[in-house]
């Protein structure tokens, strides 16, 4: 007779899940077992966004929907620090020769003249968006430490649902602000005037421009058209598409001055 998965009370359970996924990561020695605590901590999520809803559905007390959601920042706060190290467990990996670079082992070639095959990202269980997204949250950290938990605790103090969605997109940013050229420190005289709101609004256009022209190397455009592909049928590719789509018409509207 087949053993049957015991039902979680999420009630019940979810704090001990939270503990469980915390204590996993902690102990995690191999990429394994760190893969491993960042799916308990994704399962914890889960059950806590889920937990969430239910109260809100039912028009529970403030303090119950509340504490899942709490629940669900602590859930997303441990995964992020997991994806962390499996960031820096994968490029260590290649890094040692251990695991294929992008454009290596798209072929048989080398394993017929007697080379042995690397393994890829596939191979160990991983995608390529997974690979991307835990190197955003690394390097989101680096340019600005602390960011996941005060993006998580943010959206607690104003009464949001602290998500996957919101996490990213400010990870995203924090990254991408590490990836431009760092300033050197200010040398303005005390006669400096500040730019009018003119000014600064063509500013902010011609510094996300050149920032993203600096990002856009050849190697960044094929890991993102691959990325594309990927995302293509994971949860919110539509809201992808659509803020590109947006951004397009913005860039063709700049554009248009340039040419009238």
């Amino acid at each position: 007779m087949t053993a049957l998965t015991p039902i979680l009370d999420p009630v019940r359970d979810l704090p001990g899940l939270i503990d469980r996924a915390a204590s996993m990561l902690a102990g995690a020695k191999t990429a394994a077992e760190v893969l491993e605590a960042r799916e308990t901590a994704g399962l914890a999520y889960d059950m806590a966004k889920r937990t969430a809803r239910l109260h809100t559905a039912k028009a529970a007390h403030d303090d119950l929907v509340a504490a899942a959601h709490r629940a669900q920042a602590d859930a997303l706060e441990i995964e992020a620090a997991a994806k962390r190290r499996l960031a820096d467990e994968y490029d260590a990996a290649q890094a040692r020769g251990e695991v294929a670079r992008l454009g290596t082992n798209q072929s048989d070639l080398g394993v017929s003249e007697g080379n042995t095959r690397l393994a890829t990202s596939s191979d160990i269980g991983l995608s390529r968006k997974a690979i991307h997204d835990a190197r955003l949250i690394r390097d989101a950290e680096a340019a600005d430490p602390g960011i996941v938990r005060r993006t998580l605790d943010d959206r607690l103090e104003h009464g949001e649902e602290p998500t996957r969605t919101a996490l990213r997109k400010m990870v995203t940013d924090a990254a991408m602000r590490g990836l431009r050229p760092q300033r050197s420190p200010s040398r303005r005289n005390p006669l400096y005037v500040p730019p009018t709101p003119e000014q600064a609004a063509w500013q902010h256009v011609t510094g996300t421009f050149r920032a993203f022209a600096e990002w856009a190397s050849d190697d960044n455009l094929t890991l993102a058209q691959a990325g594309m592909w990927e995302a293509q049928n994971v949860p919110f590719h539509d809201l992808d598409a659509k803020a590109i789509a947006q951004g397009s018409a913005a860039f063709t509207t700049i554009k248009e001055w340039f040419d009238a």
